[in-house]
C-alpha cells in the first residue's frame, strides 16, 4: 500500500513505488473539514468532493484496491462527510478510513459518527471501514477499539509502539 494526496503527482509516484507489487493497494486522502478546507486547501465543498473523486479514479487506473481517507473527519460536518464517502465509493473506493486526525475525539462520540455514516453514507454496506486515530489526548487505542467494536469497522489503522506524529497514532501491540 502506498499513500498519496489527491493530487495526480502524489498518486502517479505512490503508482511507481508499488511496482514491484504482486497486490496493489493505494491510499488517497484529502481533508473534509471546514478548517481544512478554507485554509489549508482554500477549497470549496465542491472542489473538495471532485479532488477526493478525480483521486480515487486515477488511483484506480494503478491498482485495483483504493483506500480513501477523510482527513480530519471528526470535526467535518457530518451530512457533508457522509456525501464526501458516497462519492468515493460510487467512483470506486473499496475502503474509507474515518481518521481522528487531531485525536481529540472520545469513544462514545465515534460510535455517534459511525452510527451516522452507516445509516447516510449511500453504499456504506458494499465497503470496509477503517480507523485512524491520533493520540494527543491518550484516547487512540480506545477510540480504534470503539471503531471496531461499537462502529463496525473493519480495519485499525496504527503503528508499532504508536510511532507517529505528535503524540502518535494507536498502537498495534495495545489493540491486539
Amino acid at each position: 500500500c502506498s499513500l498519496a494526496r489527491c493530487q495526480q503527482g502524489d498518486i502517479e509516484t505512490a503508482a511507481r513505488a508499488l511496482d514491484d507489487a504482486e497486490h496493489r493497494r493505494i491510499h488517497v486522502f484529502i481533508a473534509t473539514s471546514p478548517l481544512h478546507r478554507e485554509f489549508k486547501l482554500a477549497m470549496s465543498r465542491q472542489q473538495v468532493i471532485d479532488n477526493a473523486v478525480a483521486g480515487v479514479q486515477l488511483a484506480l487506473r494503478y491498482a485495483d484496491d483504493v483506500e480513501f481517507s477523510a482527513e480530519d473527519a471528526l470535526r467535518t460536518e457530518p451530512e457533508y462527510l457522509a456525501e464526501v464517502l458516497a462519492a468515493v465509493i460510487e467512483a470506486g473506493a473499496s475502503t474509507v478510513n474515518i481518521p481522528d486526525t487531531v485525536g481529540y475525539t472520545v469513544p462514545e462520540e465515534f460510535h455517534e459518527v459511525f452510527a451516522y455514516l452507516k445509516q447516510h453514507v449511500k453504499g456504506a454496506d458494499k465497503v470496509v471501514f477503517s480507523v485512524h486515530c491520533h493520540n494527543d489526548l491518550g484516547m487512540a487505542v480506545a477510540n480504534s477499539l470503539a471503531g471496531v467494536k461499537i462502529g463496525g469497522a473493519r480495519q485499525v489503522e496504527c503503528t508499532i509502539n504508536g510511532l507517529g506524529e505528535r503524540a502518535g497514532n494507536t498502537s498495534l501491540e495495545e489493540v491486539v
